[in-house]
């Protein structure tokens, strides 16, 4: 995860930059290696096309290193728990890290007694303070997984690429609520989605998903 989060930071700053010298946008996607190579020549500074060029090199070695991370981590996880790993990734956009993110900082999911429970542990809701097994208060915003509360947030951006329903669903909550929060209901819904997949032993559902929005 901090590796990704670097690889992201340097992504970040490579499109910060053609801002910052009021360029036009690239027109090559940073994401792929093969033509990744082009963005540097797209700076005509040659001060900063050098610094581009740094932050070009270490994405292309921190590929290498996640690449083999990730098939590392794979195979743990398939030896560890083969059924929720692969159970994970039937949700549209998850892919191998993010099921492992998930996968184990989930640990077992009958540890959470309710999908409440597990919806606050995953920063997804603000749980409710108990003394003597009552309610006596909201807990805090920042108890529970942050690792969880990164996750789900990235599988909410992830699910609606090339997912049209759900671009529609979000779009409602998005004239409603506004961006961030219609994202927030969004990893929210999917967070409760993955503790009955788990709980249940179910693949993901995109229709019975779907008719959660209303």
């Amino acid at each position: 995860m901090r590796l990704v989060r670097i690889r992201a930071e340097l992504t970040a700053h490579i499109k910060m930059t053609l801002d910052q010298y009021n360029l036009p946008p690239l027109d090559v996607r940073i994401q792929t290696r093969r033509t990744r190579k082009q963005v540097a020549a797209h700076f005509p500074n040659p001060v900063v096309r050098q610094t581009v060029q740094l932050d070009v090199d270490v994405i292309d070695a921190l590929d290498d290193q996640l690449r083999s991370l990730e098939s590392s981590l794979t195979r743990q996880a398939k030896q560890h728990d083969v059924t929720t790993y692969q159970l994970l990734k039937t949700i549209p956009g998850v892919g191998a890290i993010l099921a492992l993110v998930i996968l184990y900082e989930i640990g077992d999911i009958e540890r959470f007694e309710t999908v409440q429970r597990f919806a606050s542990y995953a920063r997804l809701a603000r749980g409710d303070k108990e003394s003597a097994g009552k309610k006596v208060g909201k807990g805090k915003a920042k108890m529970g997984n942050a690792y969880l509360k990164w996750a789900f947030s990235e599988v909410a951006v992830m699910f609606l690429r090339g997912n049209p329903d759900a671009h529609k669903a979000v779009e409602r909550l998005r004239s409603k609520h506004g961006k961030g929060k219609a994202l927030s209901i969004l990893a929210h819904k999917l967070g409760r989605c993955v503790y009955t997949m788990l709980s249940k032993q179910r693949p993901f559902d995109q229709e019975r998903f779907m008719k959660s929005f209303g």
